[in-house]
């Protein structure tokens, strides 16, 4: 064994990463029953989106309300009213990848990467008005896992210095933010 091979070991870790992640779009339809029957719709908005998640199986479910704002006419189009209505949704986020060798508490990330939002709003026969609304999610699954690396037994006594034809103090990073590669 060289000198070298000796001077190296290896390590465990244990380090809090994602250990899965999933992400989803989603179309989802609800039907409102508005205090008046409706003549026209004139517009729909969704606010006020809270959501949890929890790992359902090999999935993320993301469950939640919404306020939905419908705003129409009605009496041949002679008065308005705002219908406001709290929606129930849950969504699916299946995992692209999850390591089953993460251990400890699993902490739940999930993030409306599009809020929802109406994409279509349209009376039936019947005076109902049958709502579209798209969202789209990201979910990420943190835990503990272990990381092997290499180290040395004496650092101290090494010469690590790079040699080649780099500046020793440069200004390029100066303004670089992590927050910048999200």
């Amino acid at each position: 064994m060289s000198g070298i091979d000796k001077d190296l070991q290896c390590r465990e870790l244990i380090a809090k990463a994602v250990c899965g992640k999933g992400h989803t779009h989603s179309v989802t339809t609800f039907t409102l029953m508005p205090s008046h029957t409706p003549s026209t719709i004139l517009g729909c908005w969704i606010i006020n989106t809270n959501f949890q998640a929890e790992k359902v199986g090999e999935a993320v479910e993301i469950s939640g309300t919404f306020d939905v704002n419908l705003w129409f006419s009605f009496a041949n189009n002679t008065q308005t009213e705002v219908n406001k209505e709290t929606v129930k949704f849950s969504v699916l986020v299946p995992l692209t990848f999850f390591d089953r060798n993460c251990r400890g508490d699993l902490e739940i990330v999930a993030r409306a990467v599009e809020q929802p939002k109406c994409v279509k709003a349209e009376l039936t026969s019947d005076g109902l008005v049958v709502v579209k609304v798209e969202s789209e999610f990201a979910a990420e699954i943190i835990g503990e896992t272990k990381v092997c690396v290499v180290v040395c037994s004496s650092c101290d006594e090494k010469d690590y210095s790079i040699h080649g034809d780099y500046e020793e103090s440069s200004d390029e990073f100066d303004d670089f933010e992590l927050d910048d590669l999200d």
